[in-house]
């Protein structure tokens, strides 16, 4: 079976599994909301991951230039940047090659 991590936390809390809070997100617009509602609820971080079938995103560059797939976001602002250079974008991995 091959599911991003979003749908595999999905997945795990629709059983009782706890999985860490958070939200997929397929626009800016939600990003920040999502951002938004985390800090809101007292949490330091965010924690923003482009969503790809491959390993290595962490350490991976968009072909845009932005570096790593695995950001952590102190800030809304911060948070809606990172996800501004990830969606829509291609992220390439040692595992997905060039």
């Amino acid at each position: 079976m091959n599911i991003h991590e979003y749908q595999a936390k999905q997945l795990l809390a629709r059983h009782g599994v706890a999985v860490p809070a958070g939200e997929p997100c397929k626009t800016v617009d939600e990003a920040r909301a999502a951002a938004t509602k985390l800090f809101a609820a007292g949490h330091a971080l965010a924690v923003i991951k482009s969503q790809i079938h491959a390993g290595g995103r962490g350490k991976g560059t968009f072909k845009h230039g932005f570096q790593g797939g695995v950001k952590l976001a102190k800030s809304v602002d911060e948070a809606v940047n990172f996800a501004d250079n990830m969606l829509g974008k291609v992220l390439v991995t040692k595992q997905t090659g060039p």
